[in-house]
């Protein structure tokens, strides 16, 4: 019964964020409209630079666009049984999310709401994505799955920081919170509650494979035929023989 909550759940979980993903890429149009200027942009100005600002921004929605859904694809089951699939699609992932969601976030985080509390708290998501999917790329070449997939899930779960923040940021206007301690609280508790997640919940769970082979170390291996010993006389004529 806790298996087939926990499976609800999880479903649930990615239908969400796939939904809050979907939602968030048709709203993010109005970035590349070229009679209009977004709102979030209008706040902003001026900057000191805001041509490379626009073009990062650019940068960040296009690239977050595709790393999201990605990652949610990449995660199910299912496409493991296709394995040139998801290694093509995972390359795909770690080329985009490395080179170009990665730096334009952290410039982006440069200029942040909320001041310097805000740009650490970006920094700091960014930072675990990279070193995340940089040490997964390692583990996925080294055949460490269960290394693998702790890493992208790592990934995963700061990307989904995207869906989180804005949930909870529009909850908390909704209950008349002050909008700068909202917009602070509703950027950290989700990157560090990720984080905690997927170290502390998922990573207890116990993985079949390991399990086994776990069990396999601790009963050893099995047992075979009684070695023959040889004729006596056919022993080494030495100091250990002499029984």
């Amino acid at each position: 019964m806790a298996r087939r909550l926990g499976k609800l759940v999880g479903s649930a979980w990615m239908l969400g964020l796939a939904a809050g993903a979907s939602i968030i890429g048709w709203a993010s149009r109005v970035y590349f409209a070229s009679d209009e200027l977004a709102p979030f942009v209008i706040e902003k100005l001026p900057l000191p630079h805001e041509d490379l600002w626009l073009a990062a921004l650019k940068v960040h929605v296009v690239a977050a666009s595709f790393a999201l859904p990605a990652c949610l694809l990449l995660s199910v089951k299912r496409l493991l049984r296709f394995p040139r699939a998801h290694r093509w699609l995972g390359r795909a992932t770690g080329a985009v999310v490395l080179a170009a969601l990665v730096p334009s976030g952290l410039y982006l985080s440069l200029f942040a709401k909320g001041g310097g509390p805000a740009t650490v708290g970006f920094a700091l998501s960014g930072l675990i994505v990279a070193l995340a999917m940089t040490w997964g790329i390692r583990l996925a070449r080294a055949k460490d799955t269960a290394g693998h997939r702790r890493c992208m899930l790592h990934v995963l779960a700061q990307l989904s920081v995207a869906v989180t923040s804005r949930t909870l940021l529009t909850l908390l206007d909704a209950v008349g919170m002050d909008p700068d301690a909202a917009y602070l609280f509703a950027l950290w508790v989700p990157v560090l509650a990720s984080a905690g997640f997927v170290e502390v919940f998922i990573l207890r769970r116990p993985h079949r494979r390991n399990s086994h082979a776990t069990k396999a170390l601790a009963t050893g291996p099995a047992p075979g035929p009684a070695p023959v010993r040889a004729p006596l006389a056919d022993r080494p004529q030495g100091f250990g023989n002499a029984a």
